[in-house]
């Protein structure tokens, strides 16, 4: 199920909300747990049923696995065992679901065989779920997790605004909020709130990225035919639609939850600001960074044991972050690519951080863009293809496949009611496209995202909200995409 869909919005959401609140204001505050836990693996499942024997088999698995280690005494052998087992099961799992097959057939490429497919139904958010057990487990060993009963643990894991996208939360952060009773009554500021970051987030995603990824999909499957001017606006557009897409759904995420008065960490900090890789990691998908650097980058020695050592976990947690998002030696090569100039920007931070402000925006902003392109190849032959033409400074056309996506019904019915509008268009090849990119800019460098507010209902906030949720959900019927599959 996906927040962008009429069953999720009409359905599903008030049906969650209602009964959830129905239960607290009966005081039943443990069915209240249930019930969501039950409703939010009712929203996993609804993708296929089988992911439920997963994701309740993962679920039961990690809680069992922590109660043990907290019966057995600090810095014991049999504690250490069992969280090495517990992290072992984990990884496996996350293995065989979404890396076995890539490991086959770079078993069969490199010998020379012929070893068999399994095919295996990548469990949607398997990643989230697991890195998000993985750190309480990790916790649990340290002595840092409470006395949480099992309905707790599982709507930690399972509650479905953060389930499928993030953000990846740890126990201290959702658990206490289950817990207080102001927070089990409705908060009409909060709700009000809720619906409104919900609404610009479903606009983002429907509106605003879904338009961006229209053209993309056709420009990837033909990249050795596009020219120069081609494949550096699909590589906008796909940043852009990332941008969007992800900030949707972390806004989406963000309001859903404060409809059950529950705050999420952040996860999205406006990245296209940075003015380095270090600082666009620092502020994209926040969560993930977080995990990395707490239980692989401290553990490994962080930046305590010398500079080279401190490159190379660099590297390792980059090159980790890169294999996490699928099994592709794309994802590969862009982990490692972004590892080596963070690793660079920690050499130069110096010089670079004299250079005019200006000048480090665009250039981190063209890497990212750059290497983008590397992450949504299907190949790296396909990267290679598309850099070719992108540096081939040949051709400076835009076919008509690439710009019709833009073109919404929305700006036709405009253009019957203003000539000046179907002048611009009819005399400005993809003028669409040169808005919509305009727009994006704008939005990306100059607005404050949703963590940034300070929100205090209004009149107008109440008509941005409105024309939102009302102009994403009419598009509904078209053409949208998901892109956290490979997660």
């Amino acid at each position: 199920m996906l927040f962008n869909s009429y069953y999720f919005i009409f359905l599903f959401l008030p049906v969650a909300l209602t009964g959830y609140y129905i239960l607290n204001y009966a005081g039943r505050y443990r069915a209240a747990n249930v019930f969501l836990t039950g409703a939010s693996l009712w929203f996993y499942g609804y993708f296929n049923v089988s992911y439920l024997l997963i994701i309740c088999g993962s679920i039961i698995g990690n809680f069992l696995i922590a109660k043990l280690m907290e019966r057995l005494p600090e810095k014991q052998t049999a504690k250490k065992a069992v969280l090495s087992a517990g992290l072992l099961i984990n990884i496996g799992v996350i293995f065989y679901f979404k890396y076995f097959d890539f490991f086959l057939e770079n078993m069969n490429a490199l010998f020379h065989q012929s070893f068999e497919l399994k095919h295996i139904l990548l469990p949607l958010g398997i990643s989230f779920f697991t890195f998000q057990q993985i750190s309480y487990l990790v916790d649990s060993y340290r002595g840092e997790t409470k006395e949480y009963s099992f309905d707790e643990y599982a709507l930690f894991v399972s509650f479905f605004p953060q389930l499928i996208a993030g953000p990846i939360v740890l126990h201290n952060e959702t658990i206490p909020q289950f817990r207080e009773p102001q927070k089990r009554r409705i908060n009409y500021e909060n709700f009000s709130r809720g619906i409104y970051i919900f609404s610009v987030g479903l606009f983002k995603k429907v509106i605003i990225a879904d338009t961006f990824g229209i053209p993309i999909d056709y420009a990837f499957a033909v990249a050795s035919n596009l020219n120069t001017l081609e494949a550096f606006l699909i590589s906008l557009c796909y940043t852009f639609q990332l941008y969007f897409d992800f900030s949707g759904y972390c806004d989406m995420a963000v309001g859903i939850s404060g409809m059950f008065n529950i705050a999420l960490p952040q996860n999205f900090n406006s990245p296209y600001k940075a003015l380095s890789i270090t600082e666009f990691w620092d502020r994209w998908h926040m969560s993930l960074t977080r995990f990395l650097k707490t239980y692989i980058y401290i553990p490994l020695g962080g930046n305590r044991r010398g500079r080279i050592r401190t490159y190379v976990n660099v590297m390792i947690v980059y090159l980790v972050s890169g294999i996490w998002h699928g099994a592709n030696w794309t994802f590969v090569l862009w982990g490692v690519l972004h590892g080596a100039f963070s690793c660079l920007n920690r050499i130069f931070h110096r010089p670079w951080n004299k250079l005019w402000k200006p000048l480090r925006w665009a250039a981190t902003f063209l890497c990212v863009d750059l290497l983008w392109v590397i992450f949504r190849a299907d190949s790296i032959a396909t990267a290679a293809a598309f850099f070719r033409q992108l540096f081939s400074l040949k051709g400076f056309q835009i076919r008509e496949e690439l710009l019709m996506g833009f073109q919404l019904e929305e700006f036709v019915f405009l253009e019957e009611r203003l000539p000046a509008l179907g002048y611009l268009t009819a005399h400005i090849t993809g003028f669409y496209l040169w808005l919509f990119l305009l727009a994006a800019f704008i939005t990306v460098l100059f607005f404050k995202n949703s963590g940034e507010l300070e929100f205090k209902p209004t009149a107008g906030k109440s008509l941005i909200a409105i024309v939102c949720m009302v102009w994403s959900v009419l598009s509904l019927a078209g053409i949208s995409t998901f892109l956290y599959f490979n997660f």
